[in-house]
């Protein structure tokens, strides 16, 4: 493998580029996006933006490529950039009209590429002609997606004069301000042939220099994982682990800034992402190239297991279903011929093992590993003290090659829950308050470690943590984590079977030096936490269920994806619909209520537990293990927009899980909220008694 592209011939992209086409602005106004594609040129000031119209801010992957559409791996993609884009009410922007359009930039507002780590919306915006993305800040993953692919993006809203005018554009315009990898990566036109060119010794490493200095609990996991400079891409696995030990600044320090290559000790993908990263493998480093270490390698069938069931005729017909069954059946010969482990879907009913979050979490991730994974949700295993995080396709695929990951080692911000929490509230109302605070919202919390601490966070399961490292995503953080303490060592004990000695030891110098710097820290006492909710469109339109002013009739309830379907998840709705039994209710006539497994290990301890007869007596729909809802693809999803959904799942954002309105909130709250048939708080039986007896 190596022999073959140690040969190949690199070179780097002109020092000047030229865009020829046109500027496509993302506005608000649907009406003008639709003139645009009509042919018309909109005037931009960019001297005096005031007076422009406004841009859309928000604008998540699932919008730019509707989850439905990346069952296309190829240049197909091209035709369907943003026909998820919702402006108002109205979804302006039709298949192929992008492409026909002779777009060469697309202009947006604040916060673009939320959401979805898929790769393939920013392949689509390169196959639609799109060479440039501006907007006023950039999601990471995207942006980092952006990089490895070759597509430029900018802040720099004076560029668009130059695009429009014809003239040629300095490089530099789209490296100054990157660290030494990122400008290398970009002047190279992607991530592959850098690091082609880096196995070619043609790339310079900049060394870590730092000095031995007070860390964080995530930066001291970035240390003991950068690579030395003089390790080369693709050595094999032990020999990297070896050099890395003994040379250049690894083990001593690391400072936010600092940029190299990490070693992973786990790399996983799942069949949304796995076929397109093989036919990248395949195609530029050969069919019968074998991946680096198979062993640290996982695959998931756990996307589009219930696909079929919710799938539309009209979908149906363009053939979307039998993409969706080449991506299953791509992933499994690529696992077979590479040697590769896949928890694919059951033999004996239908459903999957598991989602990957839930089962890296329960049965591989370790405290102290660096681990990544094609999904955005990678974070949620932060919650026994591992930095994970979320990567695109072609960082999957490169990731195969060289068993690393490039890095810039982020700030981090520091997150203090202190106190005790109400008893009707969980990890869920917690991160929703965090969503809706004006940080995160203004998006200064983008690409930043969120370090989850305080009594109030101490207090929480592993289960519960989950929830919090999981949702950074949703902050647009770089990762979520937890310091591993004595609940991380009982979780290994008794999820893993571990021994005990062996956990305890796993932990030791994992947490944050009390003199440790943060970009910014966040106080919150838990006492004035109470359930909320955040109301259709977005995760960060976090409010008090208490703050809504008139009831909110629901029609569909759902429990489950990787966020909401663990063992502690399924506990909170088993205690909320064992109350209303005992009360003589169960789940009301007017509203469906799916509860879904996230892996096969919490389905059997529902077993255990005794769950599965209070769920059916309640009037709960069970559902196997599968993303399904969250993903628009299982039962859960709206079928009008007029629908009203609240949901246990991580996103809101428009069109994700159909066409209807979507609450997020706890699992009490979800719970709750479909025995009442409207949004509620839960009020244990216990509080409501104390409260009666008081009176």
């Amino acid at each position: 493998m190596i022999a073959s592209l140690l040969v190949r011939k690199i070179e780097k992209r002109p020092d000047k580029v030229r865009l020829r086409g046109r500027v496509l602005f993302l506005t608000e106004d649907p009406e003008l996006i639709k003139r645009q594609l009509a042919g018309e040129d909109l005037p931009w000031d960019t001297k005096n933006p005031a007076s422009n119209p406004k841009l859309r801010d928000d604008i998540s992957t699932d919008e730019i490529t509707p989850a439905h559409y990346c069952f296309y791996f190829d240049e197909t993609l091209g035709e369907i950039p943003y026909l998820g884009l919702k402006c108002g009410e109205v979804l302006p922007i039709g298949r192929s009209e992008v492409k026909k359009g002779g777009f060469v930039c697309a202009v947006s507002g604040k916060r673009r590429g939320k959401g979805s780590s898929r790769e393939q919306s920013p392949y689509a915006e390169m196959c639609a002609g799109i060479h440039l993305v501006i907007a006023e800040n950039i999601e990471r993953i995207y942006k980092q997606n952006c990089q490895n692919l070759g597509l430029l993006t900018s802040t720099n809203f004076s560029l668009i004069d130059k695009v429009r005018a014809g003239e040629e554009i300095p490089l530099s315009e789209f490296t100054t301000g990157e660290d030494e990898i990122t400008r290398q990566v970009i002047e190279y036109g992607g991530l592959f042939p850098f690091n082609v060119a880096r196995m070619q010794k043609k790339v310079s490493l900049p060394p870590i220099k730092t000095k031995k200095r007070p860390m964080t609990l995530a930066e001291k996991i970035f240390a003991r994982h950068m690579l030395s400079p003089n390790v080369g891409a693709g050595v094999p696995a032990r020999a990297a682990e070896r050099s890395s030990a003994v040379s250049g600044a690894q083990g001593e320090a690391v400072q936010p800034g600092d940029t190299g290559f990490a070693r992973a000790d786990l790399r996983f993908s799942h069949e949304y992402v796995t076929p397109m990263a093989a036919i990248f493998f395949e195609r530029y480093v050969g069919k019968d190239a074998k991946v680096n270490d198979p062993s640290s390698i996982l695959f998931f069938r756990d996307h589009l297991t219930f696909l079929d069931e919710v799938i539309s005729e009209e979908k149906k017909k363009l053939g979307l279903l039998d993409l969706a069954t080449q991506l299953k059946l791509k992933q499994q010969d690529f696992a077979a011929k590479q040697g590769i482990k896949l928890h694919g879907e059951l033999k004996d009913r239908k459903g999957s093992e598991g989602i990957c979050h839930s089962i890296v979490l329960e049965s591989y991730a370790l405290p102290g590993q660096l681990n990544i994974g094609s999904d955005s949700h990678t974070p949620h295993v932060g919650a026994i003290g591992c930095v994970a995080f979320g990567i695109g396709t072609t960082d999957v695929f490169n990731s195969w090659i060289t068993k690393d990951v490039r890095v810039k080692v982020p700030e981090s911000v520091k997150i203090v829950i202190r106190g005790k929490k109400h008893p009707n509230v969980a990890a869920k109302d917690f991160i929703l308050k965090i969503l809706s605070l004006d940080y995160v919202r203004s998006g200064k919390a983008l690409a930043k470690v969120m370090e989850y601490a305080g009594e109030a966070i101490e207090e929480l399961s592993v289960d519960e943590r989950a929830t919090m490292t999981n949702m950074a995503a949703e902050i647009g953080g770089f990762t979520g984590i937890v310091a591993p303490d004595q609940k991380a060592v009982d979780f290994l004990v008794e999820r893993r079977g571990m021994d005990r000695k062996q956990a305890e030891s796993m932990i030791e110098g994992l947490y944050s030096d009390p003199d440790a710097q943060y970009s910014h820290t966040i106080e919150l006492d838990a006492a004035e936490i109470t359930p909320m909710v955040a109301t259709p469109g977005d995760p960060g339109n976090g409010k008090y269920v208490r703050e809504l002013n008139t009831p909110v009739p629901v029609e569909l309830a759902y429990g489950g994806t990787c966020t909401a379907g663990k063992n502690e998840d399924m506990d909170m709705y088993a205690a909320v619909l064992a109350d209303a039994l005992k009360k003589g209710k169960r789940v009301a006539d007017s509203v469906k209520f799916y509860i879904q497994f996230g892996s096969q290990e919490t389905r059997d301890y529902c077993i255990r537990k005794g769950y599965l007869d209070v769920f059916q007596k309640a009037g709960a729909h069970v559902i196997e293990p599968s993303c399904g809802a969250c993903i628009n693809a299982g039962p859960g999803v709206t079928t009008r927009p007029e629908q009203v959904v609240i949901s246990a799942q991580n996103r809101n954002f428009p069109g994700r899980s159909g066409p209807g309105q979507m609450y997020l909130a706890s699992p009490l709250t979800v719970a709750a909220s479909a025995v009442a048939g409207y949004i509620v708080e839960y009020e244990p039986s216990t509080e409501r008694e104390l409260a009666e007896t008081r009176r």
